[in-house]
């Protein structure tokens, strides 16, 4: 199943996300997420964006041809926590499927280390670092409530103000189908 993607302005984005109990069925979630995703052209999303409160998230690279690093980068995460970020921030130009036709750039570390459930229920501990570190950190900021427009400075934060109330009244020309909290 295709879940709308929720744009800006839905309180469900600026929520810390709640723990998913332990053994909970996620296999049709997951399968629809990453259903969701492919048709949205993304390669992450987070169960905010699909309007669920919950701390999980899905990423898949794969598609990147260009990034032979993420050849096999696919995968589930479900309550997961950053254990730390390591090494120099990089610039790099992001964008969100919750926030259409907008792309900035972003500072991140380039490493993390993180734990969480696999979609299996098999807890993991792993790092990961470049194009899997900020992917991952730009999905998990979903599950804190926070967007990649909260890293800009407040002067381009004010010069996208308009953009960014036109999205959350729908008024944004997408490829997929998007819930706005303000439509009439």
């Amino acid at each position: 199943m295709i879940y709308p993607i929720v744009v800006y302005g839905d309180a469900v984005l600026r929520k810390r996300a709640i723990d998913i109990e332990q053994g909970t069925d996620l296999i049709q979630l997951i399968q629809d997420m990453y259903e969701t995703m492919h048709a949205a052209h993304g390669i992450g999303l987070a169960a905010p964006q699909i309007g669920k409160g919950i701390r999980l998230f899905v990423v898949d690279g794969t598609t990147l041809e260009d990034e032979p690093t993420l050849m096999n980068f696919k995968q589930a995460f479900i309550n997961p926590v950053i254990l730390g970020e390591m090494g120099t921030k990089w610039q790099f130009e992001e964008g969100c499927l919750s926030i259409p036709n907008i792309r900035e750039e972003v500072s991140r570390k380039e490493k993390i280390r993180m734990k969480y459930l696999d979609e299996n229920w098999q807890p993991k501990e792993e790092d990961f670092d470049g194009m899997k570190a900020r992917i991952i950190q730009h999905e998990y900021d979903h599950i804190e409530g926070k967007l990649f427009i909260d890293y800009l400075t407040p002067l381009k934060k004010r010069m996208l103000k308009g953009k960014l109330a036109d999205i959350s009244k729908g008024d944004v020309d997408t490829e997929y189908r998007i819930l706005a909290p303000l439509r009439k």
